[in-house]
């Protein structure tokens, strides 16, 4: 019997051209950084005819959805920002290119940079592929992934930023 991880990436596959122009992994760190953090994983992004697809094999994680997205620049270290050190504040926002300053989720018209949310099973493993249908390998590379504490609920919220995935927990540059 397949696992759910596994009939997920071959429905993934099944409805894919077979023909990937573009792979590229990168290694996911917990932020912030002091050099000596080991890796928690690798999420590999591989181009198909229906977008991006998302693959990640990470470990460590608290179990439930997490908030994932591309950030605008290809830094991990933590940045001041209103008198506050923020985590991996040196990656930027959400990757969106044509400036809408939407957060609408990785099927909405908002930022090009949302991902679906990965989901974090009981023993703290992520294995499950996604699909980001308006991404692909070429609009990520010299950026930064970010997987967030929290779910992403797609929506801002005045009082806390739960609806962006919350805090920045670990951050990898896409090459």
């Amino acid at each position: 019997m397949k696992s759910l991880a596994q009939c997920a990436f071959w429905l993934v596959l099944s409805t894919t051209s077979g023909v990937f122009a573009e792979t590229v992994t990168v290694t996911l760190h917990p932020v912030p950084d002091t050099g000596q953090s080991a890796s928690i994983g690798q999420v590999t992004f591989e181009d198909t005819a229906h977008g991006l697809l998302v693959r990640p094999d990470l470990s460590g994680l608290n179990p439930g959805p997490a908030g994932a997205h591309i950030h605008e620049r290809p830094n991990c270290g933590s940045l001041e920002k209103d008198g506050h050190l923020l985590p991996a504040g040196a990656a930027g926002g959400h990757f969106d290119p044509e400036g809408t300053g939407v957060h609408a989720g990785p099927y909405g018209d908002g930022h090009l940079g949302d991902l679906p949310n990965l989901f974090v099973e009981g023993d703290g493993r992520v294995q499950i592929p996604v699909l980001a249908p308006r991404l692909r390998v070429s609009d990520i590379r010299q950026r930064s992934l970010i997987v967030h504490g929290g779910v992403d609920r797609y929506r801002d919220h005045a009082a806390h930023h739960h609806g962006k995935g919350g805090g920045r927990m670990f951050c990898g540059i896409i090459e």
